[in-house]
C-alpha cells in the first residue's frame, strides 16, 4: 500500500462512488517509444537490469529489499532513485519492475487496487502464456506478486481481497493501464520525486469490486483472531488465514 501525496487529494470526481462504465487500459503490442536505450543507464543500473531478466527475478529480488518507511518524508522515486537509495515502498518497486523488465520485451503495465481507506496498491502486471500475474513489493505478507495462472485481470485481483481486510482496508476497484498512457514525466531515470505517478492513477478509470459484507465480516474475524494470537506470518499461518489461494502467492 502506499500512502497519498500530502499535496494532493484524492479528486471527488473520480474513485469508486463516480465510476459509471469503467474502463480496462490493456498493455500495448509494441514497445513505448519512451523505453530508454541501454547507454541512459549507469554501469550499477545496468547491472541489476541484466541480472534480472523474468518477472519472478525481479519479484525475488524485491522480496528481500529493503522496505522504505519514509522516515525522513514522503517520497515517489523513480527506478534511479531507487536504486541509488537501496530501498523502495509499493509504488516505488512497481517503477523499479517496470523500467527493469520493460528492457527484456514487457510492456510498462501496472495494476491499481483502490482501497475503501485510500491506500491503494499498485502492482507491475504482465502476461505469460496468455495468463495474468503480478511483481509487487508490500510491507504486507499477502500482497507481494502473483505466479502467472490467472485467466482474466479480475480472477487476479480476487487474491487480494482477503489479504487487505486488516480492519480498515477494502477492496473496491481495480484498473490497469500502461505507464506511458497517463505519466508525461519521467518516472524511469529523473533524480526527483514524481508525485506525477501516483495522482494520474488515481485518476484513471477503475472497475467496481464489490466485496460482500458477510465475506467481509468472516475475514475480519479470522483476521483479528490471527491478531491475537501473535503468530509470526508465515507460509503455514497463511494458509490458515486465507487457505489454498496462497499456492499462486509469490
Amino acid at each position: 500500500m502506499y500512502s497519498a501525496d500530502p499535496v494532493a487529494e484524492r479528486p471527488a470526481t473520480f474513485g469508486y462512488h463516480a465510476l459509471q462504465q469503467p474502463i480496462l487500459h490493456l498493455p500495448p503490442t509494441l514497445p513505448s517509444p519512451r523505453t530508454p536505450d541501454r547507454s541512459a543507464f549507469t554501469r550499477a543500473e545496468l547491472r541489476i537490469i541484466d541480472a534480472l531478466r523474468t518477472p519472478l527475478q525481479v519479484q525475488r529480488y524485491l522480496r528481500h529489499f529493503p522496505y522504505n518507511w519514509m522516515k525522513q518524508g514522503v517520497t515517489m522515486r523513480t527506478f534511479r532513485g531507487v536504486v541509488e537509495h537501496g530501498e523502495a515502498h509499493c509504488l516505488e518497486a512497481v517503477l523499479f519492475a517496470a523500467t527493469v523488465l520493460e528492457q527484456h520485451g514487457y510492456p510498462p503495465t501496472v495494476l491499481d487496487i483502490e482501497s475503501e481507506d485510500g491506500l491503494d496498491h499498485v502492482l507491475f502486471l504482465y502476461k505469460h502464456d496468455g495468463l495474468w500475474g503480478t511483481v509487487a513489493r508490500s510491507r504486507d505478507y499477502g500482497l507481494h506478486g502473483r505466479r502467472p495462472v490467472f485467466r482474466s485481470i479480475r480472477a487476479l485481483v480476487e487474491t487480494y481481497v482477503d489479504p487487505y481486510v486488516d480492519g480498515s482496508g477494502r477492496v473496491i476497484g481495480y484498473g490497469t493501464t500502461n505507464l506511458d498512457d497517463i505519466v508525461h514525466t519521467d518516472w524511469r531515470l529523473s533524480r526527483r520525486n514524481n508525485w506525477e505517478v501516483e495522482r494520474a492513477l488515481i485518476r484513471m478509470p477503475h472497475s467496481r469490486y464489490h466485496m460482500a459484507s458477510a465475506h467481509y465480516d468472516r475475514v475480519l474475524r479470522r483476521f483479528r483472531e490471527y491478531k491475537a494470537r501473535g503468530t509470526a506470518p508465515t507460509r503455514r499461518a497463511m494458509r490458515w488465514l486465507y487457505g489454498p489461494q496462497i499456492a499462486t502467492w509469490l
